[in-house]
C-alpha cells in the first residue's frame, strides 16, 4: 500500500513512549521509548498509531507518533504527501 500518487514507497516510523508532562512532547525515559514499526504508507502507520494509542489510553501521558521518515531522508518528497 503507498500514498504517493506516483506508487512510491513513503516511509513512515511510528514510535511512542511516556511523556514527562501533558503539555510537552518530551519522552520521561528514552530507554523506554517503544518502536512500533516502519510502514510504506501513512494510512499503515496511522493504523498501528491508532491500535497503539487505544490500548493505552488510561494512561494520558502515553504518547504515540508517526514520523514522516521519507521527508527527513528525501526532502523534496514534502509536498503534499503525508
Amino acid at each position: 500500500m503507498h500514498d504517493a500518487p506516483d506508487g512510491k514507497q513513503l516511509l513512515h516510523i511510528v514510535i511512542g513512549g511516556e511523556l514527562k508532562s501533558l503539555d510537552s512532547t518530551e519522552f520521561r525515559d528514552l530507554r523506554k521509548v517503544e518502536l512500533v514499526g516502519a510502514y510504506g504508507s501513512y494510512s499503515e502507520a496511522r493504523a498501528a498509531w491508532k491500535s497503539k494509542a487505544q490500548a493505552t489510553v488510561d494512561n494520558a501521558l502515553m504518547r504515540y507518533f508517526v514520523i514522516h521518515a521519507h521527508k527527513l531522508m528525501d526532502p523534496a518528497t514534502d509536498k503534499d504527501h503525508r
